[in-house]
């Protein structure tokens, strides 16, 4: 049975038997040790993967830069049939100053992957009031 967890370093890590895959945010370490980022990090997907760990499905997309460029979202499918969705650096306790437009974008596309499972980021609720700060501090 695969499990899910949050390490100490912030990354989610899913293991099942002797697979492991890791998220960072920036990108996943697949049991098979590739590395999965977007190109704008230096790796090779533009929009889009797939993967799994044992039984469990995974979804990697890049929604849109966030803050820093090339941030990655994680959508596990468990064998039980739930979800996990990791959304990384798109969202965070801190704005900052600056806020790209296609952060606005891949926050609100993002929202649309988070369910009544398990997010890394809080609830449903917790990305949309996020997402409302982003809009108050690029429209000001």
């Amino acid at each position: 049975m695969a499990t899910v967890n949050v390490n100490g370093d912030g990354h989610v890590v899913i293991t099942d038997g002797d697979e492991t895959l890791t998220y960072t945010g920036l990108e996943v370490r697949t049991p098979d040790g590739s590395v999965i980022s977007h190109e704008s990090r230096g790796g090779s997907m533009f929009s889009a993967a797939t993967t799994s760990v044992g039984d469990t499905f995974v979804e990697i997309s890049h929604l849109g830069d966030g803050p820093d460029g090339g941030e990655l979202v994680m959508v596990a499918t468990l064998p039980d049939g739930s979800t996990y969705v990791a959304l990384g650096g798109l969202v965070r306790e801190t704005i900052g100053e600056h806020v790209p437009e296609s952060w606005l974008a891949a926050v609100d596309l993002a929202i649309g992957l988070v369910t009544e499972g398990t997010v890394d980021s809080g609830t449903k609720e917790d990305v949309e009031a996020f997402h409302q700060r982003l809009l108050g501090a690029y429209f000001g």
